[in-house]
């Protein structure tokens, strides 16, 4: 993997953050991190990661308005994003929201880095 394929991580848990981003680090990422969406929105503005890891249950900001947030943004709306949360409830307004993937924590490794490649990979429209 290249390390300048960036990924911000959005989770208000510390310790998810961290697991999640040492998991990325070892598979090649460059991590970027913010603790609720408010951050996140800033942080994705600044930096312009390749993908966003994004937590559904946040405090002040939750995932499903900082995701329609970031879809709104003209400067980072391009930004895959795949969603985590522990609520299967959350899959479907997440992906209605305007997410790539859902992954339902606690989330398998290999599960979320297949996810992120998959979000990585250009979405082709009308090829033949």
């Amino acid at each position: 993997m290249d390390d300048s394929r960036k990924i911000l991580i959005v989770d208000d848990e510390h310790d998810i953050r961290e697991g999640v981003s040492y998991r990325l680090r070892a598979a090649g990422y460059a991590t970027l991190s913010a603790e609720n969406g408010v951050e996140g929105i800033a942080s994705a503005r600044l930096h312009r990661p390749d993908a966003i890891l994004l937590d559904v249950q946040m405090p002040e900001k939750d995932g499903i308005e900082t995701l329609r947030e970031m879809r709104r943004d003209a400067e980072i709306s391009y930004i895959p994003i795949v969603m985590l949360s522990a609520s299967l409830r959350d899959e479907l307004r997440a992906l209605d929201a305007g997410a790539r993937f859902f992954v339902q924590k606690p989330y398998d490794g290999s599960q979320l880095l297949s996810a992120l490649e998959a979000a990585l990979t250009p979405v082709l429209v009308g090829s033949n």
